[in-house]
């Protein structure tokens, strides 16, 4: 049996052919007309393109993940013929016989942690429905996995770029990498602070491979992490802006007095400092960033950016080994294409 595409998978690939139309269309192309004045849509793109970016990132993972079901679908269909079989005897095979049903005292502790008053007997049937989904659907991903991983794939399909202003900026490693990561964060953010031991590691662990930029977002509700933000750039007005970073992370220390006693730790020139973070010498770089994201539409974070691809929250070190692995490996593949 062929695997058919649901009414959302139908609905995304409508959506798209409206986009491709639209991306299609010649920068020329008259929008509007105000008092005889026309605007073309070469305008609003190079006044709103990051407004714009955020609405067309959400296409770009509906594309994604359209494209994914259609590569499922093709490595599926490949394997059944390779084995004289249909997809659907193929999943049974392989998948479908291999995940086994929880026991019945499972399925006790899972109806005890539900806090239910309903009778366990008449909840039971749907604990094990529930549970064998589940547990169907990991089997299923990990052997579609297992697939990808024997066969050629390649991806061309690339997330829409965000012009992100980094002149005023610090960057850490060279600037030509083949990744870039632009971090935007508050150093009062407890996520950002979970995330900083894992951003630092792939600094640490790719080299010359990435490179990063921080970008400052400090957070209305957080009290402190404007001026923090302000005494990491007075740090690198001194050539410490990474050192000074770190240990903001580190520490958790953000008063006044700690960021100045940060700055006698670090060797800093204690004058010099003082006076750039009491005069405000750094607050409308702080402010640029933060205006700059909220034009990108970010409302939270932290907030990244890489090699263009958008996404937000403190993902584990894993998770962001493997997205760097994967940008490295499309680069890789693109370099090879462009020498044939």
């Amino acid at each position: 049996m062929q695997l058919k595409p649901s009414r959302m998978y139908a609905a995304v690939l409508l959506l798209l052919t409206f986009v491709t139309i639209a991306a299609a269309q010649s920068p020329s192309e008259v929008l509007s007309e105000v008092n005889g004045e026309k605007i073309t849509r070469g305008e609003l793109e190079q006044k709103f393109q990051n407004q714009l970016h955020q609405a067309r990132y959400q296409v770009y993972q509906a594309e994604q993940k359209a494209l994914d079901q259609l590569i499922n679908e093709h490595l599926l269909t490949d394997e059944a013929n390779r084995r004289h079989m249909t997809v659907d005897q193929l999943l049974k095979a392989e998948v479908d016989s291999k995940v086994k049903d929880p026991t019945e005292d499972q399925l006790q502790v899972y109806y005890e942690g539900l806090n239910s008053t309903d009778p366990y007997a008449s909840v039971r049937d749907k604990i094990l429905e529930h549970i064998r989904n589940l547990r169907l659907d990991k089997a299923r991903a990990a052997y579609l996995e297992k697939l990808r991983e024997s066969a050629n794939v390649l991806t061309t399909l690339a997330p829409p770029k965000a012009e992100i202003e980094l002149a005023n900026n610090y960057r850490l490693g060279p600037k030509d990498a083949p990744v870039q990561l632009i971090e935007f964060a508050d150093y009062q953010c407890p996520y950002c602070e979970k995330a900083f031991p894992a951003i630092k590691k792939l600094h640490d662990e790719f080299g010359d491979k990435i490179s990063m930029v921080f970008k400052d977002l400090p957070l209305p509700m957080h009290e402190h992490a404007e001026k923090a933000a302000e005494a990491a750039r007075c740090a690198g007005t001194q050539g410490k802006y990474w050192e000074y970073h770190d240990l903001l992370f580190s520490s958790g220390e953000l008063s006044v007095s700690d960021l100045k006693e940060h700055a006698r730790k670090l060797n800093l020139d204690g004058a010099r400092f003082d006076k750039c973070l009491d005069s405000g010498e750094q607050e409308v770089a702080v402010k640029r960033d933060f205006s700059e994201a909220q034009q990108l539409g970010l409302t939270g974070t932290p907030s990244f950016f890489l090699n263009g691809e958008f996404f937000t929250g403190a993902l584990d070190y894993p998770t962001l080994r493997s997205m760097v692995e994967k940008q490295l490996a499309r680069n890789a593949t693109a370099t090879k294409a462009s020498l044939k």
